[in-house]
């Protein structure tokens, strides 16, 4: 269940985003629907942990690009990582993803999304301001709004395999060394994604394209990688 909001005047929302602009359009927009709330802001993950301890909001939207602390560049990961760490935390916050980015929830398993006890929403930054507002008016009665749930679980080591790969920059042999597997299950992990992704190698080999930068740019289109 979410939390109680006995009365209007006692909730409490944060908005996390590291635009300024984006934050001054978003204050205003809540402001308005919720005249007697308490509004605090945080630009970055680790000010957003430290605003939840000591802000104690009953609503917290939240971009996923966010950078971890002060002056380090923003990162979807890093919002990600922040967005499954107050869901493991705070399990009745009601929460709601306000970004550009939601394809990247791909990366956190819908059962996780379902079975948290607050009120959660993902919420396109494109989309009409009404339509945003009903949606926070949804996760405050606990409700879930998830238009992207997927038909299909992702798994998680081909986020790894990903991340090796196209981060650090590894070989199969050095990654199946980190992954502690075969190079032989890495080269089925590359299988099953291409497959997952719509890739056919015969037929990409045949075309004169690059499997692995294909891969690439596939992954980075459905949001498994930044």
């Amino acid at each position: 269940m979410s939390q109680n909001l006995s009365e209007p005047r006692n909730l409490k929302i944060l908005v996390v985003d590291t635009h300024e602009l984006i934050l001054d359009v978003t204050i205003n927009v809540v402001q308005k629907q919720y005249p007697e709330g308490e509004i605090s802001i945080a630009q970055n993950a680790q000010s957003a942990f430290n605003q939840v301890e000591t802000f104690q909001p009953q609503l917290l939207i939240m971009e996923l690009s966010l950078p971890d602390s002060c002056g380090q560049y923003p990162q979807i990961e890093t919002g990600i990582q922040c967005l499954r760490t107050l869901m493991k935390k705070y399990p009745q916050l009601n929460l709601v993803v306000f970004s550009s980015y939601t394809k990247a929830l791909v990366r956190i398993q819908t059962a996780d999304i379902y079975a948290h006890e607050g009120g959660f929403a993902v919420i396109d930054k494109s989309l009409p301001r009404q339509e945003m507002l009903n949606s926070l008016d949804v996760v405050l009665k606990g409700g879930t709004i998830y238009p992207g749930r997927k038909t299909r679980e992702v798994n998680y080591n081909w986020l790894e395999l990903l991340n090796l790969a196209f981060q650090e920059g590894l070989t199969d042999q050095v990654i199946a060394q980190r992954m502690n597997v075969a190079q032989r299950t890495v080269r089925h992990y590359w299988s099953q994604l291409q497959a997952f992704l719509g890739i056919d190698p015969q037929q990409s080999r045949e075309e004169g394209k690059n499997i692995r930068i294909q891969t690439l740019i596939y992954a980075r289109e459905a949001g498994f990688i930044d």
